[in-house]
């Protein structure tokens, strides 16, 4: 099996088959982030692809979940996808579940009847980063989109019928913007109604042009009680029945889970409990991504 340069995969794919079909970001222009900065975008040759899931078929036995890395495999023509599926269906028969990061540009570009034809060949769900639903926000972090193209590409990944698991950072709006930053992801969250929202901390990365506006004092980091200020008001703002929310990253002060719109209480408790003693809140030492 081979892989090239520094692997990532969201946290819930942990036990999954990895098999890179794209090398690096399609954007890879985030200001906050500072993945697969050691290698140029590039999208495999097709018989390199299918060569890695042969050789993993031969080494195991059983895998019932597959994920497409590297940062937007979504990317991808949709018949170069197709040949993929179409391998995993015929090779992996107990695969129960293929997944792949996609950029808002990745799902916009593509035609409905294509993301359609997609999951029917066997994609069961996409990662989109949100990072923020205020446009000042993503304009500063060179995301690349606006909220509402965004919005509009996590609508379109539902109705065609693809699970959606989206994220977003909290403190990325810096002190100036907590509320703003809270509100207006939670306007976009709630408008997606995806499957899964997942919330990070921020957490600043070195040689990223976020540390240095850190270093040179243009970004204020929002310290613990902003932190939990901003994540009372996003849970207080998210309505999104039926998703189910993870505030549990290695990068979070606090421990957050629950089922909109079913445990917003219970979760507000929890991070007022957090605000009064400090009850469950992650050492700052112990935070990482």
């Amino acid at each position: 099996m081979r892989y090239y340069g520094t692997v990532y995969r969201p946290p819930s794919e942990a036990y999954s088959l990895i098999v890179q079909v794209t090398l690096g970001c399609s954007h890879n222009t985030c200001a906050f982030c500072s993945m697969y900065k050691e290698k140029h975008f590039i999208i495999r040759q097709l018989g390199d692809v299918l060569q890695d899931f042969a050789e993993c078929r031969r080494q195991y036995s059983y895998v019932d979940r597959i994920f497409l890395a590297d940062g937007d495999a979504l990317i991808c023509r949709t018949d170069y996808l197709r040949r993929i599926l179409g391998y995993i269906r015929t090779n992996f028969p107990e695969c129960r579940r293929v997944t792949c990061y996609a950029s808002p540009i990745s799902l916009l570009l593509k035609s409905e009847e294509d993301l359609k034809l997609l999951r029917q060949e066997g994609l069961s769900m996409v990662y989109m980063g949100l990072e923020s639903g205020c446009d000042d926000v993503l304009k500063r972090m060179c995301k690349g989109h606006t909220s509402a193209e965004i919005v509009e590409a996590g609508r379109k990944a539902r109705r065609c019928g693809l699970a959606l698991s989206v994220t977003a950072i909290s403190g990325l709006g810096g002190r100036e913007r907590i509320r703003e930053h809270a509100i207006d992801t939670a306007k976009a969250l709630s408008a997606m109604n995806p499957e899964y929202i997942g919330v990070l901390t921020l957490l600043v990365e070195q040689g990223t042009p976020l540390e240095t506006w850190v270093r040179e004092g243009s970004f204020r980091l929002p310290d613990l009680p902003q932190i939990l200020e901003e994540t009372e008001i996003l849970v207080k703002n998210i309505d999104s029945p039926g998703s189910v929310f993870r505030m549990n990253h290695a990068s979070n002060y606090l421990d957050l889970r629950g089922t909109f719109n079913e445990d917003r209480e219970e979760m507000l408790e929890r991070i007022h409990r957090a605000m009064d003693s400090g009850r469950g809140l992650r050492p700052e030492y112990y935070r990482e991504l």
